[in-house]
């Protein structure tokens, strides 16, 4: 069992940063990915990206290429996603969550964390 906490997240102005985090523990070294997701309000959840453990390939949405990156630190099996020139369409409940090779797809989830872009 893969154990995910996340932190970070607020309320910040359009065209301001912030970053998240994201730290799975437990069962994780069959870990293929860990990714992440948003949902807003009255909207399906949506792929925003994703980091692949080993070689640390990274992909991303198409709404936020150039403006969100996503970073590791392997020893403590973190994952960061930085969020930069955010918008008020970013506004959402974002979710990390970990992909651990093991048929479940995206099987362990994070408790979600609240960003809100202001106008």
């Amino acid at each position: 069992q893969v154990h995910v906490v996340q932190s970070g997240g607020g309320v910040v102005q359009a065209g301001g940063s912030l970053r998240l985090s994201c730290a799975a523990s437990g069962r994780t070294f069959t870990t293929y990915a860990m990714g992440w997701f948003r949902q807003a309000p009255g909207k399906e959840r949506e792929f925003v990206g994703h980091i692949i453990w080993s070689g640390g390939k990274t992909e991303y949405a198409d709404s936020v290429k150039g403006r969100f990156s996503i970073s590791r630190d392997n020893a403590e099996m973190t994952v960061f996603l930085q969020m930069t020139s955010l918008k008020p369409e970013d506004t959402a409940v974002y979710y990390c969550a970990v992909n651990s090779a093991d048929g479940r797809g995206w099987g362990s989830w994070g408790q979600g964390t609240q960003v809100t872009v202001s106008s």
